[in-house]
């Protein structure tokens, strides 16, 4: 039996978009909520929400299996997360911070078996082969790993046509937040020089052939996006949606009008 197909791998190589949301309540119970909801894909946040690899783990086996794939963004590209990560089942990552092909060639190795990489060979005692079930999951386990990497500043930029070009990197994620705040624009990352940016991004990661991500909490700002070429796009998080709606029925009761929107992009 091979591993398991990776729909979003397969969704993004046939150019089908894919509409995404990040999950960063760091809960099983509120990621197993928002799984039936009707999104291709769902990020859980290893980055910026309070989350270790079990609680990670544990969101993943409540999404899997509901109808969203779900993507896990570990905290930083280190090959002992990444291994582990893999090892619970975990098929697509996001790898935040990525400014070099030295670093993407690092992390193209940490997520494929020798002799093609350097990931350890003991995946029998997790979940990825069902706990050792999948007999032929060393053989087939290397094609449906899906690895995006996330750019997210000048630095990064300047090497994306390199990074973009690496066999074994399916897509490349532009961070707005952070490759505005490294622009000089901290919390506007839709300034017209950061949206510049995106859009000669956009234009030389389809040139290399790999999928463009992007994320954004504006709506308008989201079909800009869409309509620039992005191949899968989150448009929202369950904790600013969560702000949003409990904010938003107390204002209603009471008459007050809302006087505060959280940043549009992450």
């Amino acid at each position: 039996m091979p591993a398991p197909k990776n729909p979003f791998k397969a969704a993004i190589r046939e150019n089908r978009f894919q509409l995404g949301l990040w999950v960063a309540l760091a809960s099983p119970y509120a990621a197993e909520v928002v799984a039936d909801s009707g999104y291709d894909w769902l990020l859980i946040d290893g980055e910026h929400a309070p989350n270790d690899l079990p609680l990670l783990s544990a969101q993943f086996r409540a999404i899997s299996g509901r109808g969203s794939h779900p993507i896990v963004r570990l905290p930083v590209g280190d090959t002992a997360l990444i291994k582990q990560a893999l090892d619970t089942g975990v098929q697509t990552l996001l790898i935040p911070m990525v400014d070099s092909v030295e670093q993407a060639q690092q992390l193209v190795r940490a997520v494929r078996y020798p002799p093609h990489g350097i990931r350890g060979v003991g995946a029998a005692l997790g979940r990825a082969t069902n706990f050792g079930r999948i007999g032929d999951y060393l053989k087939t386990a290397n094609e449906e790993i899906c690895l995006i990497l996330q750019i997210e500043s000048r630095k990064g930029l300047d090497a994306i046509d390199e990074i973009a070009a690496l066999d074994g990197v399916d897509g490349l994620f532009i961070g707005p937040a952070d490759l505005a705040a490294d622009m000089g624009h901290l919390g506007n990352p839709g300034h017209p020089d950061v949206r510049a940016a995106i859009v000669d991004a956009f234009a030389r990661i389809k040139s290399a052939g790999k999928a463009r991500g992007i994320m954004t909490l504006d709506l308008a700002q989201a079909r800009d996006y869409r309509d620039l070429g992005a191949d899968f796009m989150a448009i929202g998080t369950d904790v600013t949606l969560l702000v949003s709606a409990t904010q938003r029925l107390r204002q209603e009761f009471t008459g007050e009008q809302q006087t505060s929107r959280p940043p549009s992009g992450y």
